[in-house]
């Protein structure tokens, strides 16, 4: 059973609370699929979206989430709002708490930003990504769609996610994404290879219970899917950890040719997006039938209904 007001990360969840949200994401995937994509489970609550990040994916999936199960939706962003002219993200969220919200979605550039808000405000908090920490619901539809291509490409593996090796490639130490995958496919049972170079890798990463390599040709030969990541530019102060994005892609970036060469022509493929198309991926990858990237769009909206379904039965039992 899921007892947890807030989402905060996926490192506080136990393997068991994770698969409850999973299940809970099939029964609303058969809502996204049918003719009247609607529910009535959340009306009369109150959702504010919290963005102060730019964001495409992200914040229309949660807002198509919402409206699906009939929430009333505040939208909020850091341009042209008062946060603009100093005001902190305590002082905002309570402002907007007292016109009777129930859930707060939150995207932030601050790691910590999440579980600030949640200390601070008697509402549930869902973490749509802060800063470098985590991005946990990101993480959960990329365990929904791996399941789902588990069930229905490899009913050999005997459990959901052990005997399967994952292959996180790009900017490791930079990434929200990675560190929540990291967390959610360990839980599972999944191995974990993180892949690239050593500017772009934390250091101690090896203690999360992944192994790492700077070698993208040998983890593609012992991976069975593989998660892409961007390039994080925004988040590095200036610094570029690599001499060239040609050499970046000669070294991290996956074409056909690559996957054909190493014997692994069908691995499937996965990325968070945006994808910055010719430098980790070769466009004609990016759009073939192995690509699972509009699969995880799909599928995040059926899970992000999942989430707030449940943040909001936990709140309300408080």
């Amino acid at each position: 059973m899921w007892h947890r007001k807030h989402l905060l990360g996926i490192a506080e969840l136990s393997a068991d609370e994770i698969r409850f949200v999973l299940d809970t994401a099939d029964r609303f995937e058969d809502i996204v699929t049918r003719a009247v994509k609607k529910t009535p489970a959340l009306q009369g609550r109150t959702v504010v979206n919290m963005f102060y990040e730019p964001s495409t994916r992200t914040n229309l999936s949660f807002t198509t989430a919402e409206r699906r199960l009939s929430a009333d939706i505040l939208s909020f962003s850091k341009s042209g709002s008062s946060a603009a002219k100093g005001e902190t993200l305590v002082d905002t969220a309570r402002n907007i708490e007292a016109m009777g919200v129930d859930i707060m979605v939150l995207r932030h550039q601050a790691a910590g930003a999440a579980k600030l808000l949640a200390d601070n405000v008697r509402c549930s908090v869902v973490n749509a990504g802060d800063g470098e920490h985590e991005h946990p619901t990101q993480a959960l539809l990329d365990l929904y769609t791996l399941r789902r291509w588990l069930h229905a490409n490899r009913p050999d593996f005997p459990q959901e996610f052990s005997d399967l090796t994952v292959g996180i490639v790009g900017d490791i130490a930079h990434s929200r994404v990675a560190r929540s995958n990291i967390w959610g496919l360990t839980k599972l049972g999944a191995r974990v290879i993180v892949v690239g170079p050593a500017t772009m890798m934390p250091v101690g990463i090896e203690r999360l219970g992944v192994t790492v390599s700077s070698d993208l040709d040998d983890a593609i030969k012992k991976c069975d899917v593989l998660n892409m990541l961007r390039i994080q530019l925004e988040r590095q102060n200036g610094f570029c950890p690599f001499p060239s994005l040609r050499e970046y892609s000669r070294l991290f970036g996956v074409t056909r040719e690559r996957l054909a060469r190493l014997g692994k022509a069908d691995l499937p493929i996965m990325h968070p997006g945006p994808v910055n198309r010719g430098i980790e991926l070769s466009p004609e990858l990016a759009d073939s039938a192995q690509s699972l990237i509009l699969k995880q769009v799909e599928y995040g909206v059926a899970v992000r209904m999942a989430v707030l379904f449940l943040v909001a039965g936990a709140g309300t039992n408080n």
